[in-house]
C-alpha cells in the first residue's frame, strides 16, 4: 500500500505504535473487519469518551444475538442515566464501528474467537494496536435474543395492532414510554397461553371482554387466537365510554380484524348474541363489575375466566373483627386487607361453581398495584352452582362480609338467597 515506506518489523512486545498523520484510518479498518469477518466476534466494547458532556453516550457494548433466527448485532449505548439498544446486520454494524472508533470513542476492545485484540487511540495523535491470540475456537452460538426475552410478541417484530396503538413503531420498536404496556401485554398472552388448551378444540370461538378501556389487551386476545392460534373467532368488546368504543371499533375496521367487535353497554345487562361463550375476560372493572362479569361467566358455562379485579370497596365497610382491630383501625392496611379478602373470596366461590381457580401475580408491582389476575378453568363434568363450601362459609362468616359475587351466585342454584353472616361482633375500624 505503501511503496516509499520500508515494511514493519516484527513487533515482540507491546504492541504497534501508528502514526497519526498517515492512513492510521486502515490499522483500524483491520481490527474491525476481523471482528466482523465471518462469526469471529463474540463481544467488543467502545470506551473512553472524547466528549465529557453529561447526555453523551459513555460507553458501547456489542454482541451478537439471534432475532427471529437471523444473526444480528445489538449495540447497547450506556449513557449516565439510561440505556439504549440498537440492532443492525453485519455491513452497517462494522461500518457504525468504524464512525464511533473514528469520532467518538478512543478505545475499543474485541473479543473473537481468534483471540483479543485492543485498539487505543492517544491524545497526542498515536494509535496502538495490542494482539493477543488464543486458540482457535470454534464460533460461538450467540444468544437468542427471542429466547431470552420469551416473548409472544417479539419485540423488533412490527406487530399491526401495536403500531397502531402507539406501542410499538412501524419498524417494531417498542415506544419507551409503553414499554411497561408491552410487558404487561406479553404477560397476559402467557397466561392466555397456558389456558388455551382449555379452550374448544374446534370451531369458533366466542368471547367476551368486559369493561374492555383502550383495548390493548383485547387486540392482543385477538391477535393471539385468530393469528398465532389460527382460530375463527367472535371477540366483543364491552364498555360504558362511547367515545372509546367507537375509537375501538375504528382501529379494528381499519386492520381487517373480523369477528372483533366493540359495543356500549353495562355488564349485569349484557346478553350474548346466540351460541356459547368460550372466554369471559374481565380486566380492572371497578368494584362488584368484577362479580357481574363472574356472574355472567358461570351463567354461560364459559371455560375459561380471566379476571384482574379494579377498586374491591364492597367489603371495605363489611369487615368487622375483634381480634383484628389493631389492623382494621388504619385505614391503609384495612384498604389492602379488603382487597385481599374479596379476591380470596371470590376463588372459593368459583371453585363452589365448578372451577380450578389460580390466583396469579399479573404484572410486577413496581408496573402497576392492580397486579392479581384471578384464573379460572372450568372443571369437565361439573354440573351446575353448588352451595358454598363449609371452608368458605366459615371464612366469610369470621369476617362478617356479604360478597356480591355469593349473592348473584345463589340466583343460579335454587333462587336462594346466600345466608346471613354471623351477627357482627366488633364495630368497623376507624378509618
Amino acid at each position: 500500500l505503501y511503496p516509499r515506506r520500508p515494511p514493519p518489523r516484527p513487533q515482540a512486545r507491546q504492541g504497534i505504535i501508528i502514526p497519526m498523520q498517515e492512513k492510521i484510518e486502515v490499522q483500524k479498518i483491520e481490527a474491525v473487519d476481523r471482528a466482523f469477518d465471518g462469526e469471529a466476534l463474540l463481544s467488543l466494547t467502545l470506551s473512553e469518551a472524547r466528549s465529557r458532556e453529561p447526555d453523551d453516550v459513555r460507553r458501547v457494548t456489542v454482541r451478537p444475538i439471534l432475532l427471529r433466527k437471523k444473526r444480528v448485532y445489538q449495540f447497547e449505548y450506556q449513557y449516565a442515566q439510561k440505556v439504549q439498544h440498537r440492532n443492525l446486520e453485519r455491513a452497517e454494524a462494522r461500518a457504525l464501528v468504524h464512525s464511533l472508533l473514528a469520532d467518538t470513542f478512543r478505545q475499543g476492545y474485541f473479543y473473537t474467537t481468534a483471540g483479543e485484540s485492543q485498539v487505543a487511540i492517544g491524545r497526542t495523535g498515536k494509535v496502538t494496536v495490542h494482539a493477543r491470540g488464543g486458540a482457535q475456537a470454534a464460533p460461538i452460538a450467540p444468544p437468542s435474543h427471542d429466547r431470552q426475552k420469551n416473548y409472544l410478541l417479539a419485540e423488533g417484530e412490527p406487530v399491526p395492532f401495536l403500531v397502531r396503538l402507539g406501542v410499538m413503531a412501524a419498524d417494531g420498536r417498542v415506544v419507551a414510554a409503553k414499554r411497561d404496556k408491552f410487558k404487561q401485554i406479553n404477560r397476559f398472552l402467557e397466561m392466555v397461553d397456558d389456558v388455551a388448551s382449555s379452550l374448544p378444540a374446534e370451531g369458533e370461538l366466542h368471547v367476551i371482554d368486559f369493561g374492555c378501556g383502550k383495548a390493548y389487551l383485547t387486540f392482543a386476545l385477538y391477535h393471539y387466537l385468530s393469528t398465532v392460534k389460527g382460530r375463527a373467532v367472535r371477540l366483543v368488546g364491552l364498555d360504558l365510554k362511547e367515545d372509546v368504543v367507537l375509537f375501538c371499533a375504528k382501529v379494528a375496521q381499519d386492520l381487517g380484524c373480523e369477528g372483533l367487535t366493540f359495543a356500549v353497554g353495562e355488564i349485569g345487562a349484557y346478553a350474548p348474541e346466540g351460541g356459547a361463550v368460550d372466554m369471559v375476560v374481565t380486566l380492572h372493572a371497578c368494584d362488584t363489575a368484577t362479580d357481574d362479569a363472574m356472574v355472567k361467566a358461570v351463567a354461560w358455562g364459559a371455560c375459561v375466566i380471566l379476571s384482574v379485579p379494579c377498586c374491591q370497596h364492597e367489603l371495605f365497610g363489611q369487615l368487622a373483627s375483634d381480634v383484628m382491630r389493631p389492623l382494621l383501625k388504619h385505614g391503609i392496611l384495612k384498604e389492602r386487607l379488603t382487597a385481599l379478602v374479596t379476591d380470596s373470596a371470590r376463588a372459593s366461590l368459583l371453585e363452589s361453581a365448578g372451577y380450578s381457580v389460580q390466583v396469579l401475580e399479573f404484572i410486577a408491582l413496581e408496573h402497576t398495584a392492580k397486579n392479581l389476575l384471578i384464573r379460572a378453568i372450568r372443571r369437565e363434568g361439573w354440573a351446575g352452582v353448588r352451595p358454598p363450601s363449609a371452608e368458605y362459609a366459615a371464612f366469610r362468616d369470621f369476617w362478617h362480609i356479604k360478597p356480591a359475587l355469593e349473592a348473584g351466585l345463589a340466583v343460579l342454584t335454587m333462587g336462594e338467597a346466600p345466608p346471613a353472616p354471623n351477627s357482627v361482633g366488633a364495630g368497623e375500624g376507624t378509618g
